[in-house]
């Protein structure tokens, strides 16, 4: 990974509160990715909001991108991507989103975006949110925030490994 793009992704942070949507209310996996690609898009992280998206769900038909304890991850690396970023979803009380996951539907979706030249960045973001996500006390912080802030606290503090 270049240095300028490890300094770069820390001091940006991965995600902001502008790229957070409380109380999320998505028909489906493709909506839930929608909205939070429009966060990224209108941050302007992403150049081209319909050209990512179908790389996203391209991607998501691959494979499901549900993990375990209610977690969706779409994720796509993309020449559309400016800037390696994460948006995240909380949804509604009561309303799940199918990912694939074999323990049943998503409470909280993260969206995962990075530039097409940037394989290992983006393996290593996969890789380290999942490790996060799989403790069940860093899903119920999320789940329990309320507040964009924090969320997006708790997403660039997990992602340490870009300071170093």
């Amino acid at each position: 990974m270049p240095e300028e793009e490890s300094l770069e992704l820390s001091e940006a942070g991965l995600t902001t509160p502008e790229l957070v949507i409380l109380e999320m209310d998505a028909g489906d996996k493709e909506d839930a990715a929608a909205q939070l690609a429009t966060k990224l898009y209108e941050q302007g992280r992403i150049s081209e909001l319909e050209g990512f998206l179908a790389q996203v769900n391209s991607r998501e038909h691959q494979m499901a991108t549900g993990l375990p304890g209610g977690v969706g991850i779409p994720h796509a690396r993309s020449q559309y991507v400016n800037q390696t970023s994460i948006a995240v979803g909380v949804t509604k009380f009561g309303h799940n989103l199918d990912f694939g996951a074999i323990d049943g539907k998503a409470d909280l979706v993260l969206l995962v975006a990075t530039p097409a030249e940037s394989f290992s960045v983006h393996l290593e973001v996969l890789s380290t949110l999942a490790r996060s996500l799989f403790k069940e006390n860093f899903r119920e912080s999320l789940r329990r925030a309320n507040d964009e802030e924090v969320i997006a606290e708790l997403i660039n503090s997990s992602l340490v490994f870009f300071n170093h």
